[in-house]
């Protein structure tokens, strides 16, 4: 059982970025942003933050909800709400009346903005990445359910292995792992599983699962993660089916040698981008770095993918604290793909592993005789 997740400081953490973000408050609009900050997991709402205050606005339907997990997160603050629009926004310009207001220009339409410059007396500032930067760093509660997430993930994956046999689909795959997550206690799948078997779906990093049929022969990369109180995990293994070919072979050990050089440079202060170059030194020595299309790996949190983000073009500094996946991968149709993932929490002098499938040995034990 995991512990309460109560978080008193989280607007105090906003706060202070306030100031280098030149506004006197700041409309919090993305749902995410609004959860971290309140516990408030309506459809619905935001908050206004400034120096004194804490408000949530939302409608009739969230009443008593936004109240009870306001309260439950520890955090001081207001519930207002409004019936129409109008009153929801006359509510907004109260809550905000502030020379420079920030709002989160990455998540709020043209109509929106339009429509809170009108009703505020202040001007409207746009703001960038405030409430991410704050939530960035995960608490222990929230790793705590992060790898509680991928401890789900983990015993699904085993308990659905030997199925990975010729003739069961790419659905129902994903179909058993999806139903085993929630009986093992998951809210849901964190991300649409995948499921992509053979030559062709093998090749794509982001394959739909399809009733196409495991084949002798086949690679089939499992891309899984479960939910757990709002909070997502990821991992991928691939599997060989039947007897390997000399090049599947080859490309899972060169897969599990960059994923390991990666792994290895994982720590507080090392750029992010230098683990995606670890990841593709190895590829760029044996000359397949062609067949590696995606960035290295990227953060995990409340969101599947969030800051930071590892890959070449990267600017960020790991943090202790930061959870990340590194999932080097190579794909090519006509001999499908391979692809290995772990989640890790960046310590200061390395990482923690959440993930802990087996990744050593991707041939399929054989089927048990009768």
């Amino acid at each position: 059982m995991v512990a309460p997740l109560v978080h008193p400081d989280r607007p105090d953490r906003v706060r202070s970025l306030l100031l280098t973000a030149e506004v006197d408050a700041l409309v919090v609009s993305d749902l995410t942003n609004l959860r971290w900050l309140t516990g408030f997991s309506g459809s619905a709402g935001v908050a206004v933050l400034d120096a004194e205050r804490l408000v949530v606005i939302t409608d009739g339907r969230y009443d008593v909800q936004a109240r009870t997990q306001l309260a439950a997160s520890g955090v001081t603050g207001e519930v207002f709400v409004g019936t129409t629009q109008d009153e929801l926004l006359t509510l907004l310009a109260g809550a905000a009346a502030h020379a420079r207001v920030g709002f989160e220009a990455a998540h709020t339409s043209v109509s929106t903005h339009q429509r809170w410059q009108a009703a505020l007396t202040g001007a409207l500032v746009a703001t960038t990445g405030v409430v991410e930067a704050a939530r960035r760093a995960k608490s222990p509660a929230e790793i705590e359910r992060i790898a509680c997430a991928a401890a789900i993930a983990d015993e699904a994956l085993a308990d659905v292995v030997d199925h990975i046999r010729p003739g069961i689909t790419e659905v129902a795959l994903r179909n058993l792992l999806e139903i085993r997550m929630r009986e093992l206690g998951a809210e849901g799948p964190s991300y649409e599983t995948i499921v992509a078997a053979g030559p062709q779906h093998a090749a794509l990093p982001h394959h739909r699962p399809k009733a196409t049929e495991v084949a002798d022969g086949d690679t089939v990369v499992i891309d899984v993660g479960a939910l757990v109180e709002g909070y997502h995990s990821d991992m991928t293994r691939t599997f060989l089916v039947g007897e390997p070919s000399a090049e599947q072979l080859r490309w899972y050990d060169l897969v599990a040698a960059s994923q390991a050089a990666g792994l290895a440079v994982v720590r507080a202060g090392v750029a992010a981008s230098a683990v995606d170059a670890a990841c593709r030194s190895v590829f760029a020595e044996a000359g397949v770095e062609a067949w590696f299309v995606h960035g290295t790996g990227h953060g995990v949190g409340l969101l599947i993918h969030e800051d930071p983000f590892l890959n070449g073009s990267a600017t960020d500094t790991l943090r202790e604290g930061d959870v990340v996946t590194v999932e080097p991968g190579l794909y090519r149709v006509g001999l499908g793909g391979v692809r290995i993932e772990d989640l890790v929490v960046v310590t200061s002098d390395g990482h923690r592993n959440l993930t802990h499938s087996p990744k050593d040995q991707p041939c399929l034990p054989s089927p048990p005789t009768t």
